[in-house]
This record gives structure tokens, C-alpha cells and sequence, in this order.
């Protein structure tokens, strides 16, 4: 290994992009979505097609292989393998040529889908296969799978898209593979215009193959049937036969019939054009059928299909059940009704609404005719959007059942005419209950692919052996329908080893074939397609593998221990966000693109160090701490993950781990112990204040500690928010006495409040007191924000168990406990979130009490607004435009919505969200030197150019301490808490 990573870093001496050979990183991409995991040898991030090039040469000098990837969403293991896996998503990202007139458009591997279609708007285009993954998932992993998804009906497969590609072979050089006429073929096979031996080669192989009538006879009776447009079985040498040089078609000789759906084993593209559709009708709406049972629902699909909808996609009531206790999804939820056996989703589109309307009375009236369906919602408008996110979940949320025993990615891609899909899947769960086994069913019933995992347990003998057997049973099945092995995800280590059986012997021999010429030495993505190794080998879970248990300061019961939790993560790449497709998970990636800084990486790493390591205390690990040093503890990735893999509470815990055996650093015991400082300041807030402004003694204290020189310290005010409250209390806060009393509330004075934004905390108080409600202060302490943070969880753990039994006392009090509402949304928000997995045992109870009771101020004002309360009557008239940027854990834990309908009160007020994610700052993130210019890059994503465009006179609101402190650094404007806002409009 010592002499390959010497030959392999001496390629940078003229390598653009990047190369690595370190533990972490061939850690993190030893596995993709799927069941599989390999390390490679090494990571290469090309810049270049030069560098793509170089790497041919290297792997054919030193007889290794290529492995291309771009997200890492693979679920058959296309992209896991031991030798250099070559990562083109970083830099191989840009469109290259739209042609409106023609409909068509170049570009790189890199660039994901959604993207794409984000920039063919303005030309009124539309790539139309999509994936559930497609706002991660990218081009060239689009054109390796041959990826479709829900809307196959109309748009095919990527195949059905793919014009001309860009390739370059195995012996380096660089070709473009396109349509051909008759002539231009025969051309290509006597090796005029052709760059190579190689290329010319390739040509008269295939000629030869399908030439032969023998062969033709061969493929036409053993692969699966032309009715079924979901296939991906093998290389498509099926559909290459049924073009103009081999049989009486219109349609001509095209190698990309080939490449698509080859999982980069012929060759590495470095460019692809695109056929386009005109955009997808604007009008339409989704008629949402509750069946009984998954039956009816396939049958309900039949009927569906007569109206020609664009996409008919499938839950049954495994997948809705996960979604009750997902935080973002559950949202989703409004248009379901009872619990169904499943739900059939039938997207209907039209020249105008009435046009939709008319269809979705006349299947409605077929269904209920034919008795099938008991409720037959129909979503239209913006709610479109929700209904297909929680479909699009399926995947992620599975990963939550709890314990071992996960739905296996086995058997969940066979294709079959969807005519036969009824009894199709009445025979495969007769299979599966001759296992004692039950599947999970969702996606794509119109295209007659439901996606299928049964529920094993990959650790114990028993289920790697199950894993084989059942894909053995199902392929035999599969095979008696004629069907495919695989309808859009792709063969890779998981079906490659059966594609023998599904073909023929034959058949199999000619794809081997194909394999050798295109590939002699190997190079490309060994071990799928051909040659696979058996199919439950190299699994990321080993069959008797222990799963050890940890001693943690959180609780992870739920999880049934910290490493489990780390085992939700299935390596979907939700977490591969960016700042055009929206969300908050994961800050550091959006600013970096680097697969390092996902949430996907940080539960890898976790996951990996912990089962392998042979210390004595596991987290003692450098690694971990390399890989989350750049997580922000947002909270994203709570909600937005469909595994709800809590990466801020992992991290806090290793930190913590780590910290009894190395110690804890200076700058950390300083962070988390902000409270004590800043009080002990209090006495004396001039002459603190002094000192954190004064360039000069405060530049010496951030360089000793390490804090960023660039950014300012937090001042302390004149007074603590206590102070002020216990002085005023006798005299109503200076406000008149209200005409009305609608009961008292319980004031959460967190330590940012009560020490450096004192004057929202006075504002807050009066607003409430005008509004007629009376404020209490009651005794508790610091939040402990600060300490879980930095990973400090004994002192946090002390703080919530001293709050939980103050602050239990005042819910037992009476029947009518008055909401403990809060302003800092990090710090209320630990009530409802840290504090149920921190405090003990016998104070539970009392927690989950205490969160139940638990608001920010917007949201116990808004709830105030919902009963009629409180009026926009209470407050002025003036016109105000607000831009709303909101706290990352209110995202997650709460939501926007409570705040926007405060800001849009007063009755000319116009309140609009800003569509950033993080602000960047986190905390104490922003302020640590090595940390303070990716905080400004984040920042510089969405949040603060959309500031800089807003005229003098529009208010930015930003309920988070540290995002009103990032956006003053960043763009000079003062932002204001929601608050503030609301008491200066108030009459």
C-alpha cells in the first residue's frame, strides 16, 4: 500500500484536482447507498479530462482500477470497489451549450438534475427523468443507471434522453459516441474516422455480434420483454440489435444505448448531450386513492392508467407509518385519512384545470365503481410539492425502524408489464412467507416496478444467508414473468452475479465479450455487469458482527445505542444539499462540495471507527474529530434526513468522549463557560466592554485563544435582563395596565438575553404585558447551550437536570401551568430537544412535561392569534416589507411558519422568507479562526447577497442571536428579532 500511495500522490505533479490516499477519506467513500462496503485504494477529485486521462494511464501502469462516481447514491453498490474511486461531482459541474430550437443541452457528469432544469427554465426545457434522489443526484450516475423515475410514463429512462457522449477509453484516449447512419457505421468499422485501433475495434465487435442471426434469435428470447420499458439487465445489447444496421428500424446505431445503464465499466464519460422536452404542464394535480390493501392499489393502478397521468407512485402503510414520526415529513401528512393499506398517487395534467378536474371525476367514478379506494383526496397548487416529498422519503425513512433488522436493498427494483403486476406481487409475497418475511412496497406502479425490501437483519448468518436466497427465489420469479432484474437502479454488486441466469448462458458470454473489448485490462469498475463477485460478499455488515455498546452522557435509547444511531444513516445523500435546492443540511457542504463534510460522512466515520476500533475508550480517534469538525451543529439534518441522524447530538457525544481521555482545550472551556464569563463581566459592563472593542487587547486575546482577528466580540449591556425585570416588575415594565388579562406566562431568561441582547428581552416583556399577559422570570439557570455545543456534557447534563426539577415544580402547579415560552430559538429550543435525552431517568417524565409546555415567542403568539387573542387592531398601520431569515433549529425543531404570521400581523406588514439555510455563524463556529472564512462562504451562499439587494427602508428579522451578529459582520445591516419588530408597531 506504502509503494501505490507514493506512485499514485507522484500524479500531482501535473494533476489539477485533487488526490488522496489518507484513512478518513477512503473511510468515507468505502460505501455508497447500498448494502455494500469496499475501501479503496485511493480518492482522486479530477479537474480536468486531462486529469481523467492521466488516471487511465496510472491505473493500466499499475494494474488497478477506476471507480467513476458523482453523488454517491447507488443502491446496488455501482460505485464501492478497492481500487481508486474517481469522484467527478466536485468539479465536473457545468452546463456547456443549450440549444433552444433544437432541444438540447451539454454538460459535464457533475451537474445534478434539478440543477439542470433549474437552469433550462429560462429556456422553456425540461430534463424529464427524476429520481427520488433529484436534487442530488447527477448526471453522469443519471446516464451509469440508466436512471428514470416516477414520471417514466412520459419520459423514459435516461437512455431514452442520452444524444452523443463523450468518452474516454481505456487506452486514454478521448472519442465521441453518436447516431450513425448506415453509412457512417460501416465507416466507422473499417476504421475511417476513428481515432484509435481501439475505437474502430469496438465498432466491428459489434457489427459481428449482431450480425449473426443465431445471436439475434438468442437475445430476443431471453431478455426481458420489449413491453417492459424499466430495464437495465446487463449491457443493452437487446436494444442496440433493434436498430437500422441489425434490423428493419427507423431508428439509428447509437453506442449510447450501451453506455447508458453500463455503470462506468466500458469507459469514463466526461460529457453527455441531452434531448429535452418543452416544461411539463402547468396544469395539473395528484388524486391521492386510500386502498385497503396493496392489491387493490395495484388494481386501482390499472384504472388509472386508462387517464394517461404522468406518474402513478405507491406507499403502502409501512412508508406512511415511518412518516408519523419524522419531523419534516409528518408535516406532509394532510391528505392522509385514517391508516391505509396503501396509497396510489396519480399525478393528472391538462390543458387547463377544468380539463384536469374532468379527469379526476371520471377516475374517480371508475374507481368507486369498481369498489376500489375508500378516500379519494385530490392535492393541487403548492401542496403538489409535499405530497411528492413525502413519497420521495421512502427510501431514507425506512432506515428507522429500530434495531438491527432494516428493509434490505435486494429485491426492490424488478420490473415486470405492468399488466401483470397484480398477481406478480401476489406470488412474491407468497415467496416471502415461505421465509416468514414481509416487504415493504413503494414507487413506481404505473412503470410496473414497486420498489420491495423485505426486512433482514444483515448481521447474523441467518440473514446474510436470506439476503441470497430471496434474490435467488425472486430472479427465478422475475424470469418466469420475463421480466427485469433491475428497472432503473442498476446491476452492480448486487444483481451483476444473476445477470447469467436472467440472460442465458449465452447472452452472457456475448456481454462478457463486450466487456473485453471495450476494457481489456480491466480498468473500469471491476466486479459489476460481468464477473460480479457472489452477491452478499463485501456487505457493509458482517454476518456474526458484534455491535458494541457505549456508556454515553446522552441518551440513545431510542436508538438503542450511539452507534446504531450512527447505523440509521443508509448513505442516501439527502445531506447533499446545495444552496439552489434548498434546506439546511448541510451548511459546511453546500460552502465546500467536498463528500467530507456531509452528514453522510460524519455518521460513516462514526459508524466505522466505532465498530473497528480496538482502544479502549473507541472514540479516541483523531478521525471522528477530523470529520465533524466542520459540523455546525444546526440541527438540519434532525428533520431534513429521512433517518432523523441527529448529527449535532453525535458530535457533542464523541466530543465528549474524546475530551476524557485527551483533555479539554482552552478556547472549548472558554466557549462553554460564555455564561460565567459574561456575568462575572456584568458587574462591570463598561469596562468589559472596553476590553472586547479595544482592538488591541482584545486582538492579543483572540490570537491567544483562537478566535478569528476579523470578527467582532459580543458587548454586554448596560444592565442583565433580570436586573431590569425584578427593578420594573412593581411598576408593570412602564406599560399601562391592559384591558384585558388572558393569564400569565413563564419567561425563559436564556444567558444571550439575559446578558447581551437585554434590550429585545425589555421589549419582549413589554409586548406581552401590552398584550396582556403576565410575565414571570421564574429561578432556573443558564440553558447550557454553550456547554452541548462544544461537547461539554457533564456540565450540560447538570444544568438540565437542575432546570427540569426547577422548572418541573411550576407544570405541577395547579391544572392551568402556564407555557414556558423563550426568545433565542438555540436556547428555548434544548427544553424540547437535548434536554429529554440528558436529564435522568426519574426526571423523564417531568421533561417531557416541561417540552410539552415549551414554545418559542413567535410560536406562543401565534397559537395566542390562532384563539383570537390577540388582532392586527393592536397594532399601527404603517406599510413595513420584512425579509425573514430563520434559526437553524428553528427549522428543524419548530418551524417558519408562526414567525411569518407574527411579522405579517400589522396589516400593511409583508412579511417574506428568506430561502438561505444557515446563516454560517453557529455559535461560536463563526468565531474560531479556523473556522471564520468558511463561516463567511456560507453566509455568502444565499443569506447575504439577498440582504445587500434590499432598499434601506425593508427590516430584516432574524430571531437568532448568532444570525443577527453574522449578518451585521457580513453585510453592515442591523437585524432585528421578530420581536423588536412587533413592539415597535404596536399602538
Amino acid at each position: 500500500m506504502i509503494d501505490f500511495e507514493e506512485k499514485f500522490l507522484e500524479l500531482k505533479k501535473h494533476f489539477d484536482g485533487e488526490l488522496y490516499v489518507d484513512k478518513v477519506m477512503r473511510t468515507i467513500y468505502a460505501t455508497d447507498a447500498s448494502a455494500y462496503r469496499e475501501v479503496p485504494q485511493g480518492i482522486a477529485i479530477p479537474g480536468t479530462v486531462d486529469d481523467i486521462k492521466a488516471l487511465v494511464q496510472f491505473a493500466k501502469k499499475h494494474k488497478t482500477s477506476l471507480i467513476p462516481r458523482t453523488a454517491g447514491t447507488s443502491l446496488a453498490g455501482q460505485v464501492v470497489g478497492s481500487g481508486i474511486v474517481v469522484d467527478v461531482s466536485k468539479k465536473f459541474t457545468k452546463v456547456l451549450e443549450v440549444n433552444k430550437e433544437e432541444k438540447w443541452v451539454r454538460v459535464q457528469p457533475g451537474v445534478i438534475r434539478d440543477e439542470l432544469n433549474f437552469y433550462l427554465k429560462a429556456y422553456g426545457l425540461y430534463f424529464g427523468p427524476e429520481t427520488s434522489t433529484a436534487n442530488r443526484a447527477m448526471i453522469g450516475g443519471m446516464v451509469g443507471n440508466n436512471s428514470c423515475g416516477s414520471n417514466s410514463i412520459i419520459y423514459g429512462s435516461t437512455r431514452d434522453h442520452l444524444l452523443e457522449a463523450n468518452v474516454v477509453l481505456s487506452d486514454g484516449t478521448e472519442t465521441t459516441f453518436k447516431s450513425l447512419s448506415n453509412e457512417e457505421f460501416e465507416t466507422k468499422c473499417t476504421g475511417g474516422e476513428t481515432k484509435n485501433d481501439l475505437e474502430a475495434n469496438l465498432y466491428r465487435s459489434i457489427k459481428e455480434i449482431l450480425s449473426k442471426e443465431d445471436n439475434k434469435e438468442e437475445i430476443r428470447r431471453e431478455f426481458p420483454k420489449p413491453s417492459i420499458p424499466r430495464r437495465n439487465t446487463g449491457y443493452a445489447i437487446d436494444l442496440l440489435l433493434e436498430t437500422e444496421p441489425f434490423s428493419d428500424s427507423d431508428e439509428s446505431f447509437n453506442f449510447c444505448k450501451l453506455l447508458a445503464g453500463s455503470e462506468g465499466t466500458l469507459g469514463f464519460i466526461t460529457e453527455v448531450k441531452l434531448s429535452l422536452d418543452p416544461l411539463p404542464p402547468e396544469n395539473k394535480g395528484l388524486l391521492c386513492i386510500h386502498c385497503e390493501t396493496i392489491d387493490e392499489s395495484l388494481r386501482a393502478n390499472l384504472v388509472a392508467l386508462k387517464y394517461h397521468p404522468s406518474a402513478s407512485e405507491l406507499m403502502d402503510h409501512y412508508i406512511l407509518e415511518c412518516t408519523k414520526q419524522n419531523i419534516e415529513q409528518s408535516q406532509n401528512r394532510f391528505f392522509v385519512k385514517g391508516d391505509p393499506g396503501a396509497i396510489l398517487v396519480v399525478e393528472l395534467f391538462g390543458n387547463s384545470m377544468e380539463e384536469v378536474e374532468k379527469k379526476r371525476q371520471a377516475l374517480t367514478k371508475d374507481l368507486e365503481e369498481a369498489k376500489l379506494g375508500y378516500h379519494y383526496p385530490f392535492v393541487t397548487g403548492e401542496d403538489i410539492a409535499k405530497v411528492w416529498n413525502l413519497r420521495k422519503a421512502g427510501l431514507g425513512l425506512l432506515s428507522n425502524l429500530p434495531g438491527d433488522a432494516k428493509p434490505a436493498p435486494v429485491i426492490e427494483d424488478t420490473a415486470i408489464d405492468v399488466q401483470e403486476l397484480p398477481e406478480y406481487i401476489e406470488e412474491f409475497n407468497q415467496i416471502l412467507k415461505k421465509y416468514n418475511l414481509y416487504s415493504v412496497h413503494y414507487a413506481h406502479a404505473g412503470s410496473g416496478e414497486l420498489h420491495l425490501r423485505p426486512i433482514l437483519n444483515l448481521k447474523t448468518q441467518e440473514g446474510n444467508e436470506l439476503f441470497r436466497t430471496i434474490l435467488e427465489e425472486i430472479a427465478k420469479l422475475v424470469k418466469k414473468y420475463k421480466g427485469s432484474l433491475s428497472g432503473e437502479h442498476g446491476d452492480g454488486r448486487l444483481r451483476g452475479e444473476f445477470i447469467q441466469y436472467m440472460v442465458g448462458h449465452r447472452n452472457y458470454e456475448l456481454i462478457r465479450r463486450i466487456k473485453q473489448d471495450w476494457d481489456p485490462d480491466n480498468i473500469f469498475n471491476p466486479g459489476k455487469i460481468v464477473d460480479t463477485p457472489p452477491m452478499n460478499t463485501n456487505l457493509r455488515y458482517t454476518p456474526g458482527q458484534d455491535t458494541p455498546d457505549f456508556e454515553t452522557t446522552f441518551s440513545f435509547d431510542q436508538n438503542q445505542g450511539i452507534l446504531r444511531a450512527a447505523e440509521l444513516c443508509n448513505g442516501s445523500g439527502d445531506c447533499r444539499k446545495t444552496e439552489l435546492t434548498g434546506g439546511t443540511m448541510c451548511p459546511s457542504y453546500m460552502a465546500t462540495r467536498n463528500e467530507k463534510d456531509t452528514t453522510r460522512a460524519r455518521a460513516n466515520i462514526l459508524r466505522e471507527t466505532l465498530t473497528q476500533s480496538e482502544k479502549g475508550n473507541a472514540f479516541d480517534h483523531k478521525e471522528i474529530l477530523e470529520v465533524m469538525d466542520l459540523c455546525l451543529s444546526c440541527k438540519g439534518c434532525k428533520a431534513e434526513c429521512p433517518s432523523n441522524v441527529d448529527v449535532a447530538k453525535l458530535k457533542a457525544e464523541s466530543f465528549n468522549q474524546y475530551y476524557k481521555v485527551n483533555g479539554v482545550p482552552l478556547r472549548t472551556k472558554l466557549i462553554g463557560s460564555f455564561s460565567k464569563g459574561y456575568q462575572l463581566g456584568s458587574l462591570a459592563p463598561g469596562l468589559f466592554n472596553f476590553f472586547v472593542k479595544n482592538k488591541l487587547l482584545s486582538g492579543i486575546f483572540k490570537s491567544v485563544v483562537g478566535f478569528a482577528a476579523k470578527r467582532p466580540l459580543p458587548v454586554l449591556h448596560t444592565t442583565t435582563l433580570r436586573k431590569w425585570y425584578h427593578r420594573n416588575k412593581e411598576k408593570n415594565f412602564g406599560c399601562p395596565q391592559s384591558n384585558q388579562s388572558l393569564g400569565k406566562v413563564y419567561l425563559f431568561c436564556d444567558e444571550f438575553t439575559d446578558l447581551n441582547d437585554t434590550n429585545i428581552g425589555i421589549k419582549a416583556i413589554k409586548l406581552l404585558t401590552r398584550l396582556g399577559y403576565e410575565v414571570i422570570i421564574p429561578d432556573h439557570s443558564e440553558s447550557g447551550r454553550t456547554y452541548i455545543s462544544k461537547g461539554l456534557l457533564k456540565q450540560a447534563k447538570e444544568i438540565a437536570i437542575k432546570n427540569v426539577e426547577k422548572l418541573g415544580l411550576l407544570q405541577k402547579e395547579g391544572s392551568d401551568s402556564a407555557p414556558i415560552i423563550g426568545i433565542e430559538p438555540s436556547a428555548i429550543l434544548t427544553l424540547r430537544d437535548e434536554y429529554l435525552d440528558l436529564v435522568l431517568d426519574r426526571l423523564k417524565e417531568d421533561a417531557q412535561k416541561i417540552a410539552d409546555s415549551t414554545f418559542t415567542i413567535e410560536e406562543f403568539l401565534s397559537n395566542e392569534l390562532d384563539k383570537g387573542k390577540i388582532s392586527s387592531a393592536q397594532f399601527n398601520k404603517d406599510e413595513k416589507v420584512v425579509k425573514l431569515h430563520g434559526h437553524c433549529h428553528q427549522k428543524a425543531l419548530s418551524s417558519l411558519v408562526p414567525t411569518k404570521k407574527l411579522l405579517s400581523l400589522p396589516e400593511n406588514y409583508e412579511a417574506h422568507l428568506i430561502r438561505s439555510g444557515c446563516c454560517g455563524m453557529a455559535g461560536s463556529f463563526g468565531y474560531e479562526k479556523e473556522h471564520y472564512d468558511l463561516s463567511m462562504s456560507i453566509g455568502e451562499l444565499v443569506l447575504f447577497p439577498t440582504i445587500r439587494k434590499q432598499p434601506e427602508g425593508v427590516l430584516i428579522a432574524a430571531p437568532g442571536t448568532s444570525c443577527r451578529h453574522q449578518i451585521m459582520d457580513g453585510t453592515g445591516r442591523q437585524a432585528l428579532h421578530p420581536i423588536e419588530i412587533l413592539w415597535d408597531a404596536i399602538i
